[in-house]
């Protein structure tokens, strides 16, 4: 017998699989990509082969990242699109110029730049003064953010709000995870998942940010550091590698914090 498991998957599986992860009905996917439900059904049930530019279509309405359009392209039997390079490749030195000044504009507070599966990818002075005096094994490189900032033996210990971070991080995993289906966030998930989860006595501090923000406070040789964090992308990317980048920029969240940060900068 012919093991159908390890067949590919048609691209209308692929479709009707974003679809349903964008918990959208085939009537309503027909009717924001302007074509009749019929014409989808058959897409999905492989009945109606889709153009290269219906793939294009339907996964932009599905807003499916430009990584797994390359797949539904390969699936119904076309070229990908999207070029995916490494980020030495001289073509990408415009896009990682302008992280690096974004980066280094940012100082003295903290920015980092993170790929797709968290992985650090660089980082301005500011960030290397918090992760002083951590274990050498996770800051070697690949250096994934979410496993060093939630290990037992990473920042974990040092998160004075470790619980509300903890459920903050995990949460935006779960979306990123649920918007593009990989298997490898996954796996993070499941990691970050097993590590002891954290249990606050203390009475929760009052919300000076009114349920707006998660802040990130950071026990440091400077005392309490208190930080509001913002994720800036790429707006039309059209590259794989450089729509997945992403820049995390912290700001502090009082006046103690942004003195105590100028004062390590002029160290």
């Amino acid at each position: 017998m012919q093991d159908t498991a390890a067949q590919p998957r048609d691209v209308g599986h692929h479709i009707r699989e974003w679809r349903q992860r964008r918990r959208m009905t085939q009537l309503g996917l027909a009717l924001d990509a302007e074509i009749s439900a019929r014409h989808l059904s058959f897409l999905e049930t492989g009945k109606a082969q889709p153009s290269r530019e219906m793939v294009l279509h339907l996964c932009e309405r599905l807003d499916v990242p430009l990584r797994e359009r390359n797949m539904l392209l390969i699936a119904a039997g076309y070229a990908p699109v999207f070029a995916q390079r490494r980020l030495d490749d001289p073509a990408l030195k415009p896009a990682l110029a302008a992280v690096e000044q974004v980066l280094g504009g940012h100082e003295p507070y903290p920015a980092l730049a993170i790929d797709r599966a968290w992985t650090m990818v660089s980082a301005n002075r500011a960030v290397a003064s918090l992760l002083a005096g951590l274990p050498a094994s996770l800051l070697k490189p690949p250096l994934n953010v979410l496993r060093l900032s939630l290990h037992p033996e990473g920042l974990a210990p040092r998160i004075a709000n470790l619980p509300e971070w903890r459920a903050h991080l995990l949460d935006r995993l779960r979306h990123q995870i649920e918007i593009t289906a990989d298997p490898g966030l996954e796996t993070l998930m499941k990691e970050l998942r097993g590590y002891p989860t954290p249990i606050s006595c203390a009475p929760a501090a009052p919300d000076k940010f009114g349920g707006v923000v998660v802040p990130l406070q950071l026990v440091t040789e400077a005392g309490k550091l208190s930080f509001l964090s913002t994720t800036t992308v790429f707006g039309t990317p059209v590259d794989v590698t450089v729509s997945e980048l992403a820049i995390e920029s912290f700001f502090p969240a009082d006046d103690a914090t942004a003195r105590a940060l100028q004062n390590i900068a002029l160290r």
